[in-house]
């Protein structure tokens, strides 16, 4: 009896110490809770309180994690969206916070309330899936439930019905009192238009822009473009409307382009209505009108008339548009691919339009920069009144659409036609400002009012397709020389490198090079004397890449 009731105490110890040890086990793995605090404010109101929303919504929800120490919960970080909208998922903050997740920096998100998260159902019920996706849970402090059970996701849906609800319903009451402020002919605010300015929440004329708006008005009238009227405006000086923000913060004040050019033109408020978009409704506002209905009538027929004529209000990027063609009198239009723009007239030939644009420009600068001894006295006093090469690209463009007539392009060879009238340029002609550079030498010919000059070039191999980068495709003979000049420097220093290791891939390595690039210069190096002087000196012409993948040609 005394043998079995120590076997019965032997049996009992060894239970207590299995299972204290594996509970001390378990207590030991029990893994750490990182938990992160997520706190959001609508507005700027307030935020510039010492304790604002954002703290107090932080500290709750910090105090709340501490009450769950003994669960091991732990603090880690806190993401703060302020000033942003719930009803959005464009969020700095809560992308972070999204992305943190997925990488298993957090384990619990805590918030002070459900609609901090989110107050949209569709958006929350998709981080709902996110964080079941990572292992995430989601703690509302103020508001107790369970996503775990039906009742939990029952009570969730309830709540967020109502943040959305309110939500909804605020938005209501703003819209409402935009359209019955609206239709009391009210301003209700937004960016001012130019010819006006804003006073007491009021629109009050602007007598300088208000000219401008009229003049604008009849222009278009005149010549029925937006982008000739877009044009005059940025020769004369008029631009956006310059204001300033609550903050002090200056807007506008840029050139007019053809788009903005369309708002003012379209713009019913110059006529003394203040107009909703979405109803389709305008009413008699409290603001003064700059123009007659009759003008503004007039100008709506025209603009209405001109809608089938696919009148570009946006110019394409390339300088020379509609300026060059090929030998057979085919225009090359704009094209573009992959970010690069090119010049396209026929099947499959591209001309890159960064690299010509340039060869253009630089042709013009040298031309003007030059003694024009050639030119009759007065076209050369006009063209020495303008200062291209300092131009801003709207102005050099609007320069070359009246100076250059045309250019053709031709195999390793373009032409430039200049019209020198000095009728066609005096929009662009200073009486303060006289280029005195003659320096640079120009051959050119004269005929009549029209200067043809001849600029040599090398199309590259690959540069008439349109997936080439667009930079160096194609050069001048000067620039092709400069790299046919660098291609032998660069092949005797090799050659000076090769000759003391005697090894191809030493030379390769020191240079961060292939031994076969390095084979390529080292025949360059051990070329002909008399052929390198003949290519050196222009007697036999070759480009970069010929001289560097067909070297052999040249050794003979």
């Amino acid at each position: 009896m005394k043998t079995a009731n120590k076997k019965q105490g032997l049996y009992l110890d060894f239970l207590w110490f299995v299972s204290s040890n594996c509970y001390n086990k378990k207590v030991q793995k029990m893994s750490v809770n990182k938990c992160a605090v997520y706190v959001r404010k609508s507005t700027e109101h307030g935020l510039e309180q010492e304790f604002n929303s954002l703290l107090n919504q932080e500290e709750s929800c910090k105090a709340y994690i501490a009450s769950q120490a003994f669960n091991n919960w732990e603090y880690v970080r806190t993401y703060t969206d302020a000033a942003i909208s719930g009803g959005t998922m464009d969020r700095p903050a809560l992308k972070q916070m999204l992305e943190d997740i997925s990488k298993g920096l957090i384990n619990t998100v805590v918030v002070y309330k459900v609609d901090r998260l989110s107050r949209s159902i569709l958006d929350f019920h998709n981080m709902m899936k996110y964080f079941d996706k990572y292992g995430c849970n989601f703690v509302s402090i103020t508001q107790a439930f369970d996503t775990s059970t039906s009742m939990g996701k029952l009570t969730l849906n309830m709540l967020l019905s109502f943040a959305q609800f309110e939500r909804e319903v605020a938005s209501e009451r703003v819209r409402d009192k935009i359209r019955a402020s609206k239709a009391k002919g009210l301003w209700m605010g937004g960016n001012p238009p130019l010819g006006y300015d804003i006073k007491d929440k009021k629109l009050v004329i602007n007598e300088a822009e208000a000219q401008q708006v009229k003049q604008l008005f009849e222009k278009y009238l005149e010549l029925q473009s937006f982008v000739d009227t877009a044009t005059y405006a940025r020769r004369i000086g008029i631009t956006t409307k310059h204001w300033y923000t609550i903050k002090n913060k200056p807007m506008g004040g840029r050139p007019l382009k053809p788009y903005n050019l369309h708002l003012i033109l379209t713009n019913k408020i110059y006529i003394g209505l203040i107009t909703h978009k979405k109803l389709g409704t305008a009413v008699r506002g409290e603001h003064s009108p700059i123009i007659s209905e009759e003008l503004f009538n007039q100008v709506q027929e025209i603009i209405k008339s001109r809608k089938n004529t696919r009148e570009k209000t946006s110019p394409s990027p390339n300088i020379f548009s509609n300026k060059v063609f090929s030998a057979s009198g085919e225009r090359f239009y704009n094209q573009r691919s992959n970010q690069n723009l090119f010049y396209y007239a026929i099947k499959g030939f591209y001309l890159p339009a960064v690299k010509l644009d340039k060869i253009g420009i630089d042709t013009i600068c040298n031309f003007l920069n030059s003694d024009m001894k050639n030119l009759p006295t007065q076209n050369a006093n006009a063209l020495k009144s303008i200062n291209f090469c300092d131009m801003d690209y709207t102005h050099k463009k609007e320069f070359i659409g009246a100076f250059v007539t045309r250019i053709i392009y031709t195999k390793n060879q373009l032409t430039f036609y200049l019209n020198t009238n000095p009728d066609n340029l005096a929009g662009f002609m200073s009486a303060e400002y006289i280029n005195q550079n003659t320096t640079n030498t120009v051959d050119y010919i004269v005929s009549g009012n029209q200067v043809i000059i001849t600029v040599p070039v090398i199309l590259r191999p690959f540069a008439n397709t349109r997936f080439n980068k667009g930079n160096d495709t194609i050069l001048t003979v000067s620039e092709n020389n400069n790299l046919i000049v660098k291609a032998f420097a660069t092949a005797w220093r090799y050659r000076e490198m090769y000759e003391e290791c005697g090894d191809v891939d030493t030379v390769a390595r020191k240079v961060g090079s292939t031994p076969r690039t390095i084979y390529k210069y080292l025949d360059i190096a051990y070329m002909n004397p008399k052929r390198v002087n003949q290519i050196l000196d222009g007697t036999i012409t070759c480009t970069y890449k010929n001289l560097l993948n067909d070297s052999k040609q040249y050794s003979l």
